[in-house]
């Protein structure tokens, strides 16, 4: 009786999938999780495949563009994914370059943090020590002493974000600078992501050369080992082989508060600031047509492609002042005229009506105010006859929510540029 039951036991588990663990095992399952298996180890093989083609064809057309080059001997080096030349008396680069691909749009890998010293540099680059002090205390948590400056990424680590080899060294001390930080994760941080979103709209690749503005004179940061100058000025330069097209910008290296394109020169105002050829190996012909062109519109981000340039100053009336100039003028007191394009309008639902020059919500740069109370005083709707027109307007500059603004009581205080 028992072999019969022990057979009908065998006979019964055959018949239906063995658990294990929680899972349903039978030879077709098997089988289909050994394939699955295989893919994946594929997948991974092809990526990393992918990932070294990718970055020999980076460096390939950084030597077919040309790395900056000035009557100075320099020392280039080469890693994955970018190149550079260093300064050993400034403790910093003189420049890097690298390329941003497509990418990026979908790549996944985060910061590695990971700062180190470039052990291509055989001088030696600037270190840790250079920037802040740690202190390990009891309790095992670290106390900072803080020089003042941000380790600012000439060539940023999320231009790499598609490799996690070549995001790492994008920490090495020779792609460092000193910034302050309310430059480096501000307008800084928003010119690059200019050039990621740049390239994920236009699905092309753009070559970067990243740069402090290096001479004598500068300021140190005493306190380091290294004492690692502290440049006035950063430039950053961007290219785009496939559509012909370059832009440079120079930025000093403070706060900003004006709007990136302020900041926006020819490629040709780089290199004479640097004094160097930035793409060496260019023929004449396409670089004297890049380099010379400063086309910002085509560089605007999505949410500021309506977004206007500030008018000229030499276009306005006497004692004007255009949305570039209104921040040195906020809370004096005193009445200013102040010119711009309306870009924007909007009448609230309580009756008010709001105004922007030059850069639409939430960029904007000058905003005007007419409260419900004051609509009597219009004999036009000002949210519909105003729209797209060149303005100028007459008051006192306060300011609202971070912006500066005029408030209006009276269409006196308005006339069309063209009236002038």
């Amino acid at each position: 009786w028992f072999k019969t039951y022990e057979m009908k036991k065998v006979l019964f588990l055959l018949m239906f999938p063995v658990f294990i663990s929680g899972q349903i095992e039978t030879p077709e399952i098997i089988s289909i999780q050994q394939k699955i298996d295989a893919l994946e180890r594929t997948k991974k093989i092809l990526k990393t495949e992918l990932e070294a083609a990718k970055l020999n064809w980076i460096q390939g057309q950084i030597k077919k563009i040309g790395v900056p080059s000035s009557v100075n001997s320099e020392e280039v080096i080469d890693h994955l994914a970018f190149s550079l030349s260093y300064n050993e008396y400034h403790e910093q680069a003189n420049w890097v370059m690298h390329v941003i691909l497509p990418a990026i749009s979908d790549g996944n890998a985060t910061r590695s943090n990971d700062f180190r010293e470039d052990t291509l540099v055989t001088t030696g680059t600037s270190l840790e020590q250079d920037y802040f002090l740690k202190e390990k205390k009891p309790d095992g948590k670290y106390k900072y002493d803080g020089f003042g400056y941000d380790r600012g990424h000439l060539a940023p680590s999320a231009d790499f974000r598609w490799c996690e080899k070549a995001l790492s060294e994008s920490y090495f001390y020779s792609n460092m600078s000193p910034q302050i930080g309310d430059f480096n994760r501000f307008k800084w941080a928003e010119l690059e992501n200019w050039m990621r979103e740049y390239v994920t709209k236009n699905n092309t690749s753009l070559v970067i050369v990243t740069a402090p503005i290096l001479n004598d004179g500068l300021a140190k940061i005493e306190r380091g080992i290294n004492k690692v100058s502290i440049p006035k000025y950063f430039v950053k330069v961007a290219l785009d082989i496939k559509n012909n097209r370059g832009i440079g910008f120079i930025l000093p290296h403070e706060k900003i508060e004006r709007p990136l394109e302020y900041f926006a020169v020819s490629i040709d105002s780089v290199e004479s600031t640097m004094g160097y050829d930035l793409f060496s190996n260019l023929t004449d012909s396409l670089e004297n047509k890049i380099e010379a062109e400063t086309p910002y519109l085509e560089w605007l981000p999505e949410s500021q492609k309506d977004d206007i340039m500030a008018i000229s100053l030499k276009s306005l009336p006497k004692g004007a002042v255009n949305t570039q100039r209104v921040n040195g003028i906020m809370n004096d007191g005193r009445k200013h005229i102040v010119c711009g394009n309306v870009v924007s309008t909007k009448k609230h639902k309580k009756g008010h009506v709001f105004i922007n020059l030059d850069k639409k919500f939430p960029n904007q740069v000058f905003s005007l105010s007419i409260f419900e109370s004051n609509i009597k005083n219009f004999d036009y709707e000002p949210e519909i006859y105003l729209i797209n027109k060149q303005v100028c307007f007459k008051g006192e500059i306060g300011e609202y929510g971070n912006t500066p603004n005029m408030i209006l009581e009276h269409s006196k205080q308005i006339k069309l540029l063209e009236e002038y």
